[in-house]
């Protein structure tokens, strides 16, 4: 294959949309002594609202421009209203129409063959799906990382809940606007939010419009407060900028290589995308989830959190990327279309001791050996899978069998001012590059430490009053989870609306470097109880009376050891996940008072809550010849 050393860059091309917004947009094309080459070229393209000239800043990420030197001419342009683009800044929507524009405009271009593969992530992810809805000409392939399916469920709302996340992401996104880079005084003062944002989050959420820095980016402060206050699901959330599921049918019938990672908050979004596409399109689906959190780069690390899974977990997306492209954009027979149609990463099998020395001492602790190894499977969910109940005990127990006696709930006490922490990394500030949004709810040991900015102890968070455990007794063989699991809950509050949280753990043995075992968080998530019949008409509580509520725990891929614990923890909030609910019933972002709500959980003959786990049958092994 002809590589080429040198690229030649059109900066800040003004792209005109269909209703005359330009958009900034730099193209790279394979040049040789220092003159761009005739072409034309397959074309990469990746859409951003981060900065276009930004793309491959992390040495573990090719720069798109290196994608010249294997032959093809690279795209990259700012989204609107960000950067060096015409507009204004409204996430997610403007993407679908400028991005099918942006496509057809570059099919017309004497550099482009008329073949079209993007790529990115997170955003740069939703970028290309929602585009892709429009079955714009010249789209050709996919390579899409970590991303959306339905944001009314995922990432911005979860099941009824706002995600802190989104908060944090809005002042990240508005120091950098057009509004603050045009005014010092509001930058500094929207910097000053972000520097500040663990005690607006603990002390001053939500916060009210027109009333804080915000408002002089005036529509930054409109989507989030859009966010924050559009709880129930309407027509906004089909918008495919938005929603997905609802569109199937319309995207564009090409490859598409769906990556996730088990740690990242876009995991069930990714199977469920690659579920009803593989099912729906004539084009190869290729699914690939691995140990990895979110975020650009993640792919080649070997641990998550505090658990190290093997140097087999990295993955390099550069080079992935690359056959893939180089298969279906130029046609090059490289063994991609051979390939099993599934890759996962299966966790554990790990000898669960800490792991010492520079690499793992970032964490207190250390890094424990939780191992693993990558598996090959023809579709999703595995077809061999059992789906198997456990039921609540009084007593905790976690146990295929059904309790038997009419007992008495279990009963807490939920203080929204005092949430059950997520932990994070120690020792960063809130305002690194997400703060610990990225960095909450992977594969932490579920002991609270000071070092966490939100934690309170030195205890297991199991201790808490607030936390219910349910657990199964040692297991006598492995056991492997894979899949999502089904959360059953049979409910009561003292309050008209709350919320239950539930999460899913692999809890160790005992050993010389963790004596009371450790307890590693694979999955979790929650469920507003005023949304547990419908999402278009919520119904608060009556105080007193028992409730189903059924939530789904996003997947996982674990072997579960024997000696160790299938392990459930359920409670009523994750902070700084998501906000916690003040118990009033009050509108969704609007609310200024919070009380305690008194919840029970029930685990009788009547009201047998309980987990459907998606247990692997271990298979037979080969007889062996004599």
């Amino acid at each position: 294959m002809i590589e080429y050393n040198e690229f030649h860059t059109l900066e800040n091309v003004m792209v005109p949309m269909r209703d005359g917004v330009r958009l900034a947009t730099d193209i790279h094309l394979p040049a040789r002594d220092g003159k761009p080459l005739d072409g034309p070229w397959p074309v990469v393209m990746v859409r951003t609202p981060y900065d276009k000239t930004r793309l491959g800043d992390q040495a573990s990420i090719v720069r798109l421009r290196d994608y010249t030197f294997h032959g093809y001419a690279a795209v990259a342009q700012d989204c609107r209203g960000r950067c060096q683009s015409e507009g204004d800044f409204y996430p997610f929507l403007n993407e679908v129409n400028d991005g099918h524009d942006a496509i057809a405009w570059i099919g017309r271009q004497t550099w482009c063959n008329g073949k079209v593969g993007t790529i990115g992530t997170s955003y740069n992810a939703q970028t290309q799906s929602s585009m892709a809805t429009t079955n714009p000409p010249h789209l050709a392939s996919q390579y899409v990382s970590q991303g959306y399916s339905n944001y009314h469920r995922t990432r911005t709302r979860t099941n009824g809940v706002f995600n802190l996340h989104r908060f944090e992401w809005f002042l990240r996104m508005a120091v950098e606007g057009r509004e603050a880079n045009a005014d010092p005084v509001l930058k500094a003062a929207i910097e000053d939010m972000r520097d500040h944002l663990y005690e607006i989050l603990r002390d001053a959420f939500p916060i009210r419009e027109g009333q804080t820095p915000l408002a002089g980016a005036k529509t930054y402060e409109c989507a989030l407060f859009d966010f924050m206050t559009k709880a129930e699901f309407s027509e906004y959330w089909r918008h495919p900028g938005l929603n997905l599921e609802p569109h199937y049918d319309s995207y564009k019938d090409v490859p598409v290589t769906w990556l996730g990672g088990w740690f990242d908050g876009y995991s069930l979004d990714t199977v469920r995308n690659y579920q009803a596409m593989s099912t729906r399109k004539k084009s190869p689906q290729f699914l690939v989830m691995g140990p990895w959190p979110h975020g650009m780069g993640q792919e080649s690390k070997t641990f998550s959190g505090q658990a190290y899974f093997g140097e087999s977990a990295a993955f390099s997306t550069v080079e992935e990327r690359l056959r893939w492209l180089d298969w279906t954009l130029k046609g090059l027979d490289n063994g991609y279309a051979k390939r099993a149609p599934v890759r996962l990463f299966v966790m554990g099998g790990g000898t669960g001791k800490a792991l010492k020395g520079p690499r793992h001492e970032h964490l207190i602790g250390g890094t424990i050996d939780h191992g693993g190894s990558w598996r090959d499977e023809q579709e999703w969910p595995l077809a061999r899978t059992k789906l198997t109940p456990y039921y609540f005990h009084s007593t905790g127990l976690l146990s295929p069998s059904r309790p038997e006696a009419a007992v008495a709930p279990t009963t807490y006490d939920f203080d929204p001012h005092d949430p059950v922490p997520m932990l994070h990394i120690p020792g960063k500030r809130w305002t690194d590059i997400g703060g610990p949004f990225f960095r909450a709810g992977v594969s932490f040991h579920q002991r609270d430490h000071a070092s966490n900015e939100h934690g309170k102890n030195h205890l297991p968070l199991s201790m808490r009053q607030d936390i219910v455990v349910f657990q199964t007794p040692p297991l006598d063989r492995d056991v492997e989870l894979t899949g999502t699991t089904d959360v059953i809950l049979y409910v009561s509050s003292s309050a008209v609306d709350t919320d239950f949280t539930a999460t899913l753990i692999d809890q160790y043995p005992g050993n010389s470097d963790y004596p009371e075992g450790f307890a590693l968080n694979l999955s979790f998530s929650i469920q507003r109880c005023r949304y547990r019949d419908s999402y278009e008409k919520p119904q608060l509580m009556k105080p007193g009376e028992v409730y189903k509520l059924q939530f789904t725990l996003p997947p996982t891929c674990n072997v579960f050891k024997s000696g160790h614990r299938i392990r459930i923890d359920v409670s009523s909030s994750l902070w700084p996940e998501w906000e916690p609910n003040p118990n009033t019933g009050a509108s969704p972002g609007r609310y200024r008072r919070k009380i305690i709500a008194t919840n029970s959980i029930y685990h009788d003959e009547k009201h047998s809550s309980h987990v459907v786990i998606p247990v692997i049958p271990a298979r037979e092994p080969s007889s062996v010849a004599r």
